[in-house]
């Protein structure tokens, strides 16, 4: 499954890809004007008229002795598609945990585990207030589905030019941190001397007896 998307990202297959991508734009532009419901029945009913009409001109072949009764698409009806039990279980186990993790988060976030964590996250809602008075999530939805399309094959394109770039803005970044170190270093107060030990008094000079004359 995971080698059928990076397949389908990179462009490897370019009829297949050009298909799905084009299909989930042309679905999803659909969506400002029409229902979803609206949406997935007319594309079921698209798809059915070429099948459809594929299967009958097949079938008037076989009858006209043209065609030796093969079906059209029976690539696709002998494709398995099922899973087994262990597949089942795993793919159960791996929602199950992301589900998990993702409430796990969101209590440390809301009930304040990590100050820097959740100030993070309010800064991330705040910013998001103002991406939900511009645009609205199916946007975003299209905006994501063609990055996903492109990006990666653009780096694949422009990958040493790409690398050039992060390597100089992270050279500047670093640059500009250490520059605000330096100047944190030379604005903050230096910290007191300590106080030298005072030296011990010198004990007085215990005086010599004289000796008794006999």
């Amino acid at each position: 499954m995971a080698t059928k998307l990076v397949d389908l990202v990179y462009w490897r297959n370019m009829r297949r890809t050009g298909v799905v991508f084009t299909g989930l734009v042309i679905s999803l532009v659909s969506l400002f004007q029409l229902s979803a419901i609206t949406v997935v029945s007319h594309i079921c009913l698209g798809a059915m008229c070429v099948t459809f009409s594929l299967r009958l001109y097949y079938k008037l072949l076989e009858l006209l002795r043209w065609n030796p009764g093969v079906h059209p698409f029976q690539s696709y009806l002998d494709y398995d598609s099922t899973l087994t039990d262990k597949e089942t279980v795993m793919l159960v186990e791996e929602v199950v945990l992301l589900i998990a993790f993702a409430i796990t988060e969101i209590k440390r976030l809301l009930f304040i585990d990590s100050m820097v964590d959740s100030i993070k996250f309010v800064v991330l809602l705040y910013l998001l207030t103002y991406v939900g008075v511009l645009t609205n999530g199916l946007t975003l939805v299209i905006t994501a589905v063609i990055a996903v399309f492109s990006i990666p094959l653009l780096y694949k394109k422009q990958q040493v030019r790409t690398r050039r770039m992060v390597r100089t803005v992270k050279a500047f970044v670093k640059r500009i941190r250490n520059l605000c170190l330096s100047l944190y270093d030379s604005v903050r107060p230096s910290s007191a001397p300590e106080p030298a030990p005072k030296p011990a008094p010198a004990s007085a000079p215990v005086p010599k007896q004289k000796a008794k004359s006999k």
